[in-house]
């Protein structure tokens, strides 16, 4: 049975925010849900809950995504440092069954699909075809002041904070770049910015003035409560940027600004941002554009090597993640694991600004054994010397 023995002199919040101000805490902060994009898959996590010894029940934390809700006793067993709370949003419009399929309905109008066993949800596409400008008038939006949004949030952040001192992390809902290639369908997205701009600039306009505004309420209900605001919006593939160089900086920057602009002037929270695949050239943009934190260092992708990131951009941005899940997470050993954070430690922590995480989700597969060793190891390694 998995468990550790120490005596710790930071609390967790006072852990996180040091690494995060880059300053070096008693050891490494530790992160497994605390956020959307370091969650833990449900069929993972009841293995995990076997492996531990614990009978908790859990719930969803993205039924979208198929993770759980990271439970008090996983934390406290794993040492974990971070709470994820999220915004409410309306729940299903519809839920069905047809066939072997499983669906819901999203308030986007996005119908999501799941076969029998799926991980994952595939999306029906609003905007499928050529749409012109004229269908963004016709489409019916969701409402950003709709109060569900908020709704219990205070209350929330207060009942994580009551949980213990943990550092809290915010969760709004996925960018204006996600989004619009949910409703209109990856490869429609891809071609309008070549083929079909105007649209693709109005798409992505209605859908960055909805965010923003709920971006905006929740900060102004909740902002100077919360430790770390985390917002993911994917601008990366697996060999280099989603985009060309002119596409990111004439159209996806500017939008992206006004993002961390909003994040940033409604909350003195440090800025976390999440997005896979190879982005290592557009750092630099990304700190000047306000991001503080960057997650998940996907170490498996083209130009994605820790040591180098740290060298370049260590004094300006904090790193969140890089345990690799490509290859070591899932296939690897519990010693494998164990190397793995070690030598991340040793390319990350000096000086703070390190929190570990798995890259990407756990997801049902990983064995319960890797997942232990990762915290394990994270606890022991990377303590202070």
């Amino acid at each position: 049975m998995f468990g550790i023995t120490m005596t710790l002199e930071m609390t967790s919040r006072e852990r996180l925010l040091a690494a995060l101000a880059h300053k070096e805490p008693d050891r490494v902060p530790i992160d497994l849900g605390g956020t959307l994009a370091s969650g833990i898959n449900y069929q993972a996590y009841d293995e995990l809950l076997d492996c531990l010894g614990l009978e908790d029940d859990w719930t969803w934390e993205s039924l979208r995504a198929h993770t759980a809700k990271v439970a008090e006793s996983v934390r406290q067993r794993l040492h974990l440092d971070c709470v994820q709370v999220g915004l409410s949003g309306p729940p299903p419009a519809r839920i069905w069954q047809e066939g072997d399929l499983e669906y819901y309905r999203d308030e986007w109008g996005i119908d999501w699909a799941c076969p029998p066993g799926g991980h994952y949800y595939t999306a029906s596409v609003p905007f499928a075809g050529e749409p012109t400008l004229s269908d963004l008038d016709a489409y019916s939006w969701p409402d950003p002041g709709a109060p569900v949004w908020t709704e219990g949030l205070a209350a929330r952040v207060d009942a994580a904070r009551r949980l213990g001192d943990y550092a809290i992390c915010l969760n709004v809902p996925v960018g204006f770049i996600h989004q619009t290639q949910f409703v209109r369908g990856y490869e429609g997205w891809l071609t309008d910015l070549l083929l079909n701009r105007k649209f693709a600039e109005g798409l992505m306009d209605r859908v960055l003035e909805f965010q923003l505004e709920i971006y905006r309420r929740a900060l102004d209900v909740v902002g100077d409560q919360v430790d770390v605001i985390c917002f993911g919006d994917d601008i990366g593939f697996q060999t280099g940027p989603m985009v060309s160089p002119r596409i990111y900086e004439q159209i996806i920057a500017p939008r992206q600004r006004k993002v961390f602009d909003t994040l940033h002037a409604h909350s003195p929270a440090p800025v976390w941002y999440h997005t896979c695949g190879s982005v290592a050239s557009l750092i630099p943009q990304l700190i000047d554009m306000g991001v503080d934190v960057l997650n998940p260092i996907q170490v498996s992708a083209t130009g994605m090597e820790p040591a180098a990131l740290k060298r370049e951009y260590g004094k300006d941005l904090a790193f969140w993640g890089a345990i690799d899940t490509h290859k070591v997470m899932p296939y690897g050993s519990p010693q494998d694991v164990r190397e793995e954070v070690r030598r991340r430690i040793d390319e990350l922590s000096d000086g703070g600004g390190f929190v570990l995480a798995a890259v990407h989700v756990v997801q049902h597969g990983v064995p319960a054994a890797n997942v232990v060793a990762m915290c394990e190891e994270a606890v022991q390694y990377g303590r202070r010397s």
